[in-house]
């Protein structure tokens, strides 16, 4: 952080504010805030605020993981992946909303604007409400019900670093409440994008919530962010109409197993030992447990869209082994309806249940022009 503080300085001092050197002070400065935060890798479960991985947007779920590297204009995949903003989304508006397993419901609120001299902004509101839930006394008396929900009040910023490259950020502001307990934190995403328009192909490398916990819920130590070092890669065919994705998670941790107890499969029914792990099959199955991937299907200008996705890791640990069925899998389509980019998927998290998801999304510039 030092050395990032001592650039600055330096440059500011020479007063040679190049375009160069103004894109130098702009990536010291992300050096500096993102140095200054502690980094932790944790699997899901063993952190706090892990709404913030929820797949709010329908394109994203459709295309089986929680953020896309797709440069285009869609708005949507801002929140996930900053560095994805460009002028490109002014004055766009978007709206997600999931209905949930149970009665959770989840979703996003987005909106663009684009300043000439500075980059463009993106200013999102992410929601999580869980419900009500019996509250109970020591004997299991129902006396009353409480409520529980999460809220991210998050402003992304890109600019372009070169014809091809982009860097994005997004800062967050976090608060949550569980019954009486309540919780504030502050995280920051740093992304970067190159993009090559003639040949269709795009990559991100994103860096997810960086950050701490503030306020905790009870007196003690703060909790952990999900923080999550990720990369994906997009490439759209130029003679065919499917564009396919491939989503890298978890990258600053290899093993994302875990220990089963219950799990008949590790004992020799005859013997009663544990049996032994094949290494080759231990190293690809957790190898897939980083993977994602979807295929999109674009015909003509783009005003239809099919979607299909699948994550191996969510139906490694969702499924029930005797009947997998169509765990880990998801499929969505996107159509445009006058001036409304209108869009579903369904996701099956379990046998026993998916997701739905549903987006509308317009520009008010052409809304307001009827074109």
């Amino acid at each position: 952080m030092l050395l990032c503080v001592t650039n600055l300085l330096f440059y500011y001092k020479t007063k040679k504010l190049t375009a160069i050197k103004y894109k130098t002070i702009i990536l010291i400065a992300l050096c500096a805030f993102v140095s200054s935060i502690d980094l932790y890798g944790q699997h899901a479960g063993n952190s706090v605020y892990n709404f913030l991985n929820a797949t709010n947007s329908t394109r994203v779920t459709a295309l089986g993981s929680n953020f896309l590297p797709i440069y285009d204009n869609d708005i949507s995949l801002a929140y996930a992946n900053p560095s994805l903003i460009n002028k490109q989304m002014h004055n766009n508006i978007s709206l997600d909303y999931i209905d949930f397993i149970a009665d959770i419901n989840s979703g996003l609120i987005s909106y663009a604007y684009n300043f000439e001299k500075v980059g463009t902004f993106v200013a999102s509101m992410q929601f999580a409400n869980y419900g009500k839930f019996d509250q109970t006394d020591n004997t299991g008396q129902k006396i009353g019900e409480f409520n529980a929900s999460d809220y991210a009040f998050i402003v992304g910023w890109s600019k372009p670093l070169s014809e091809k490259f982009v860097i994005g950020a997004n800062i967050k502001n976090i608060f949550s409440s569980l019954e009486e307990y309540k919780s504030y934190g502050i995280a920051a995403d740093v992304a970067i994008t190159y993009f090559d328009m003639d040949k269709q192909f795009s990559s991100s490398l994103l860096l997810k919530n960086m950050g701490r916990q503030i306020t905790s819920y009870a007196s003690g130590e703060n909790e952990q962010l999900p923080f999550d070092i990720q990369l994906g890669i997009a490439k759209k065919f130029e003679h065919a109409p499917i564009r396919l994705v491939f989503l890298f998670n978890n990258l600053h941790k290899w093993s994302l197993n875990y220990e089963n107890p219950d799990s008949e499969k590790d004992i020799d029914p005859f013997t009663g030992e544990k049996k032994e792990v094949n290494k080759y099959a231990e190293f690809g199955d957790n190898a897939l447990r980083h993977l994602a991937m979807g295929v999109e299907f674009v015909p003509g200008k783009g005003n239809f869209m099919v979607r299909m996705g699948y994550n191996y890791r969510r139906q490694r640990e969702m499924k029930i082994y005797s009947k997998a069925g169509l765990v880990g899998f998801s499929f969505g389509f996107g159509i445009k309806v006058y001036n409304f980019k209108v869009s579903y998927t369904r996701a099956n998290y379990h046998l026993a249940g998916g997701t739905n998801t549903i987006s509308v999304g317009t520009n008010f510039d052409t809304l307001l022009k009827g074109e």
